[in-house]
């Protein structure tokens, strides 16, 4: 399986080599050369195992260098007592025709553990498979979940270095505090003056700086990326669709063969990629609907076909999903389009003058398989209060906005087939917004609040999050989008 930039013809490259790049040179992002096929009777068998064999399975082609062992260890390494439940990534259903699939039993509950658990152990493995002798450096930009969780999977990591920037006012104050109190000596957290997009096109920047990536490689450093821009990060996401498929199948809810729609909340949309990705390669999936909270560009693209991020920001109850420019589409356009000149031509307009339209025929492929909607933050809490009085079923802010989507597009479509909403993050990530949504008043430290929470809803917090009370604040650093360079360049002294 060789890979190729999104924005290119360049000469394909391997797994390993697209694993440790993250992002091409020419701007663009690795593609697969081609889907591998996994076949109905493929499909059944993987109902039998448990989710470590079916990620290794559903891995294991795309991933040429390794043999089917070395996949299987990773994924045993991956998966394991880290995560709270033996299932991973439970099914959970609230009624005959609608489950969660819960992806936040990781050590910092949110889905980014299913990923991020997973790309520290590819990369060094592929450092090894490639003989690289200098340092690696992992950049990472994060709308609030992505960043704890490439801290906790690359901290301690031999031979690598980890820097998160963060949007200052743009992630909950439990999420700032599990990326601010991180251990290890080779992580560094640093605070952007703007929203996440500031940050996002901060470390996009630094990534295409020819001049800088030489000093740095003088120095002995290279840089790579944790954001789902790294095939790395998207490869082991595929693996859960194929396992709720088999989850859904194993209850019963679902003959092996029918369809089975996803409602994916949705930012810089890897995630909903990773199912289109998993339809691609023989899963049946029906139909993929992307949800959006109030910063709803991309379900103003899924209806016009244009993209225009020059709109206003809003910071809402959902910020992991506080994005105006989501990376991942370009993967999905250059797919669509089978061009890598028009997704270069697209995304260049949208460096330019903030937009761009993609035309009637490529609109019309996008609305075959997709749908979408959007969710506001008060129909968001009128949700996690409906879920929890219907089901007792205790979700977050931003499952809330794909639940809620979910439910209008079914009225709206009549479409009443089996699907499953994508739950990305404990409810006890955004305690302030989810017990406001209970009709309480939540406590102003956020540990009562944690302590509150589980007392009004008998739930318990996640460990990783109860222990975060007393824990020390090592870093404090807040940069300018401009200046985000030098802040790499001083972490790496």
């Amino acid at each position: 399986m060789k890979y190729f930039s999104t924005r290119s013809d360049s000469e394909p490259i391997s797994a390993a080599e697209a694993i440790i790049r993250g992002l091409a040179p020419d701007g663009g992002l690795y593609v697969p050369e081609s889907f591998p096929q996994i076949s109905a009777g493929e499909l059944a068998g993987l109902c039998a195992l448990d989710y470590r064999g079916r990620a290794a399975r559903i891995m294991a082609p795309y991933l040429e260098e390794f043999d089917a062992g070395e996949v299987a260890a990773l994924c045993e390494a991956a998966y394991g007592d880290n995560f709270d439940t033996p299932e991973i990534a439970p099914l959970r259903f609230t009624d005959e025709a609608t489950a969660y699939l819960e992806l936040w039993h990781g050590p910092t509950s949110a889905f980014k553990d299913m990923a991020l658990q997973m790309l520290p152990r590819l990369l060094t493995a592929s450092l090894k498979k490639r003989g690289v002798d200098k340092g690696v450096c992992i950049l990472v930009a994060t709308s609030g979940d992505t960043g704890k969780a490439a801290l906790e999977g690359f901290a301690g990591v031999p031979g690598t270095r980890i820097m998160v920037f963060y949007p200052r006012d743009g992630v909950s104050a439990v999420q700032r505090l599990q990326m601010v109190t991180q251990g290890g000596d080779n992580v560094g957290v640093c605070a952007v003056e703007g929203n996440f997009d500031d940050a996002q096109a901060g470390v996009k920047r630094i990534f295409s700086d020819a001049g800088f990536a030489a000093e740095l490689g003088a120095r002995g450093w290279f840089l790579s990326s944790a954001n789902s821009i790294n095939w790395g990060r998207l490869l082991p996401q595929i693996a859960y669709y194929f396992s709720a498929y088999c989850d859904a199948v194993n209850a019963g809810a679902l003959k092996m063969g029918e369809r089975l729609n996803f409602c994916v909340p949705t930012g810089n949309f890897g995630d909903i990629l990773a199912g289109w990705f998993a339809g691609r390669m023989g899963l049946p999936v029906g139909r993929l609907i992307c949800a959006s909270n109030e910063n709803r560009v991309l379900t103003d693209f899924f209806e016009t076909g244009v993209y225009d991020r020059r709109r206003e920001f809003h910071l809402t109850s959902s910020p992991s999903m506080d994005i105006l420019v989501s990376s991942n589409l370009e993967r999905l356009l250059y797919y669509l389009t089978g061009s890598c000149g028009d997704a270069a031509r697209w995304m260049r307009s949208l460096g330019e003058t903030g937009a761009y339209d993609i035309g009637p025929d490529c609109l019309a492929k996008l609305r075959a398989e997709f749908s979408a909607g959007s969710c506001g933050d008060r129909a968001a809490a009128e949700e996690i209060a409906r879920v929890w009085r219907e089901s007792g079923c205790l979700i977050d802010t931003h499952t809330a906005v794909a639940s809620a989507v979910l439910r209008e597009y079914r009225a709206g479509t009549g479409d009443t087939a089996p699907a499953v909403v994508v739950s990305t993050a404990s409810p006890y990530k955004f305690c302030p917004s989810v017990l406001g949504a209970l009709g309480l008043e939540p406590k102003a430290d956020p540990f009562e609040c944690l302590a509150q929470l589980e007392e009004e809803t008998g739930t318990r917090a996640p460990a990783g999050l109860a222990g975060l009370r007393g824990r020390a604040e090592r870093f404090s650093g807040c940069a300018a989008p401009e200046d985000m360079k030098a802040a790499v360049a001083a972490f790496l002294e």
